[in-house]
């Protein structure tokens, strides 16, 4: 076995020390905000530079999240669009991208175009409402679900990965009986599996993450997500800070940790999900770049 050459060691070597500090550089802001969001805050508030260890041992910003009553209802309304989002999702787009990449599909390329023109134009905000007032979706949980039922680039992600799939396969399976019903549950998602997990990735971020449509679609306070219960959140404190001004420097300096408590809130849950799902990602995203 050739060892490898000065040039080939000092190429492995830049690459370590240039991932290394790609690592850093994502990894800190998490680090920062970990540390921050448990720090006492008066000295966070007259602390400045990199922060690498809690400045004293404060849980007040957390106590201040969580003792909001609507917390909890904020992540059962989460959960439930999460849950019930991901079944609509994986279900309607799965479906749709099956029927894209059959190849004996009529008209299957116009079909596409207009699929993709949806990614660039939309009818805008006004008329978006309108629709989903109109089929009586405004203010329900079911708003933040079915007009996001399908992602157009998701789509097109999860068609290219079926149609990698052999033509083989189908055709036995027709040759045994079998329907396209069949093919789909049966054969071509249980081979599917690694572009599943990232559809599950993508479509669940985003149902966690969203706070827009909330905003618009839902009236009723008891309905709000997560997301919609922690800005209100960052808002009040945020207003009470300028409301006491001067006289009152604890909800001041409270604001201050506030902010990075309720970022951890919202984001421990989704992370926690990843690492059951990493070793799909990588697989799944080449898949669905292997054809055009």
């Amino acid at each position: 076995m050739n060892r490898p050459t000065l040039s080939e060691r000092c190429f492995d070597l830049g690459n370590m020390l240039l991932l290394t500090l790609l690592m850093m550089v994502t990894i800190y802001p998490l680090i920062y905000v970990a540390f921050a969001s448990i720090s006492d805050a008066g000295q966070l508030m007259a602390f400045s530079g990199l922060l690498w260890k809690p400045l004293g041992f404060s849980l007040d910003a957390y106590a201040s999240v969580f003792a909001n009553p609507m917390i909890l209802k904020g992540y059962a309304n989460t959960f439930f669009v999460v849950v019930v989002g991901l079944v609509f999702n994986i279900l309607l787009t799965s479906l749709g991208a099956y029927a894209l990449s059959r190849k004996g599909l009529k008209y299957r390329k116009q079909i596409m175009l207009f699929i993709v023109f949806t990614m660039f134009f939309s009818g805008g905000l006004i008329p978006f409402y309108l629709v989903v007032k109109g089929v009586g979706l405004a203010n329900t949980l079911w708003a933040l679900i079915i007009p996001q039922a399908i992602n157009t680039f998701n789509l097109i992600l999860m068609k290219t990965a079926f149609e990698s799939i052999p033509d083989a396969l189908e055709e036995s399976a027709k040759m045994d009986g079998a329907n396209d019903f069949v093919i789909l549950f049966r054969i071509v998602l249980p081979l599917s599996m690694p572009v599943i997990a990232v559809m599950l990735l993508y479509y669940g971020v985003s149902h966690w993450n969203s706070w827009f449509h909330a905003l618009i679609f839902l009236q009723d306070r008891s309905m709000y997500p997560l997301q919609l219960i922690l800005r209100e959140i960052l808002l009040q404190g945020e207003a009470s800070t300028m409301a006491v001004g001067a006289s009152d420097t604890d909800a001041a300096m409270l604001s201050v940790t506030l902010k990075y408590a309720t970022i951890i809130v919202a984001t421990v849950p989704i992370l926690l999900v990843y690492p059951f799902l990493q070793k799909y990602f990588v697989k799944g995203a080449l898949i669905g770049a292997i054809k055009g």
